[in-house]
């Protein structure tokens, strides 16, 4: 195998998967971009992505208190019941999930937004498919080979991985909890994301409790993984550094292992706080697509009330951290899920794939609100009708790049590959 092949290939994760017991480290590229990076380089900004993976149910997250009546009619079977539901200041039409008071708090204190109705041109209801189009922010009728954030941190870092890390950028560029880089972080020649594999790994890594066996395959490789490239090591280094320096996080987290969301967070926050550069965080919970028992016969309980409380406890403890870490104002962060679902409950007790549902953003410094309408439920749903796209996701992209990391409407552009109307969240 020629050297240039094997460092590629290298970086991108075919043979570091198992590297350093679990510690995942999947390196970084980029290519420059016609504009100018001193501004970029010298912002300390950071935005971090929560995937909520499945497809939520947005109309059992954020609920339309104006058109109440019809909500029941069309979920008699999972419909939450009026005097539960979580009230917004400022907004009487709108109510969330009963299970969701952190996120509630965040909102009335304006440090949490809501974006209605998010979605796209012609919808895609497979989960692979629609998560596809979310991270490389393709048309649904096209296939993208980079993500929309790899492209991004591609056009905005030149000369990866040949010129990093170096004293204007020596940290990763992005980073994600979990043991594959996502497909939005992708670049057009590397992944632009560095994995850590599981809180545990991460831990042990700080600890100093993570050792390569020679007897392994990757043990094997490890002398001309390091003759070729010595990023991983210097990747490593930096993550435990930046950890080391953070002694006191936030005690509204949960006990480790109770809520899995809340412990990348935690990582996240302690890295952020520990001077760590990165511009891109993506951390990710599952298991929403609730085709069935979606509640309990208290419909405020059950399989999504659970998974809610899951979200809004761990972004409550979050951005009780970065306060308490002093860094509040350079965090940004958005939720986002492959698709909405059905207006109309289905016979099991749960909702079938729809197409658009809310958007959650939060931070110190964005603006906050409700961007869009409460969805119109009709009079008598059906089991076909969707929740309507009012906003494009492509526009919250935009508004982030745009607003938040302060790029040009040309580069902006360059990166989604069409303008999108950006909206006032920052």
């Amino acid at each position: 195998m020629k050297r240039r092949k094997f460092l590629q290939q290298t970086v991108t994760g075919v043979l570091l998967p198992s590297f350093m017991g679990g510690f995942s480290l999947k390196a970084l590229a980029g290519s420059p971009l016609v504009h100018s990076l001193q501004h970029y380089m010298n912002d300390d900004r950071v935005l971090v992505l929560i995937q909520l993976a499945g497809g939520n149910d947005g109309l059992n997250t954020v609920i339309p208190l104006d058109q109440y009546s019809a909500y029941m009619a069309a979920r008699t079977n999972i419909a939450l019941p009026q005097e539960k539901l979580l009230k917004l200041n400022g907004y009487d039409a709108t109510a969330l999930h009963p299970a969701m008071p952190e996120m509630q708090q965040l909102f009335n204190d304006g440090k949490l937004g809501i974006v209605q109705a998010v979605s796209y041109p012609k919808p895609n209801f497979s989960h692979f498919r629609a998560t596809d189009i979310w991270m490389t922010a393709a048309d649904s009728d096209k296939i993208v080979n980079t993500g929309w954030a790899g492209r991004f941190l591609d056009d905005v870092y030149k000369g990866f991985p040949e010129n990093y890390p170096n004293a204007a950028m020596p940290d990763p560029l992005a980073i994600q909890v979990g043991s594959v880089v996502s497909s939005a972080l992708q670049g057009p020649a590397f992944t632009m994301g560095l994995a850590i594999s599981n809180p545990s790994s991460f831990y042990n890594l700080i600890e100093g409790k993570v050792n390569v066996d020679s007897n392994t395959r990757w043990g094997e490789q490890l002398d001309y993984i390091e003759l070729i490239s010595r990023k991983t090591d210097q990747y490593a280094g930096v993550i435990k550094a930046a950890a080391m320096k953070v002694n006191q996080q936030s005690a509204k987290y949960p006990v480790s292992g109770k809520n899995p969301l809340a412990d990348q967070l935690k990582i996240v926050a302690r890295l952020i706080g520990g001077g760590l550069k990165t511009k891109v965080y993506m951390v990710n919970t599952g298991s929403l697509d609730t085709h069935a028992k979606q509640t309990e016969t208290d419909t405020s309980t059950g399989a999504h009330a659970k998974l809610l409380q899951r979200v809004s406890e761990a972004v409550g403890a979050f951005m009780d951290d970065l306060q308490l870490l002093q860094v509040q104002n350079d965090v940004m962060g958005m939720t986002f899920s492959e698709f909405g679902r059905r207006i109309k409950s289905n016979a099991s007790g749960g909702t079938d794939h729809g197409a658009a549902a809310p958007v959650f953003y939060f931070g110190h410094a964005i603006k906050p609100g409700i961007i869009g309408t409460n969805p119109v439920i009709p009079a008598n749903a059906t089991v076909n009708d969707n929740v309507p796209m009012q906003t494009d996701f492509r526009s919250v992209y935009s508004s982030i790049l745009n607003n938040w990391f302060g790029l040009d409407a040309l580069a902006v552009q360059q990166i989604l590959g069409e303008p999108y109307t950006t909206l006032p969240i920052v």
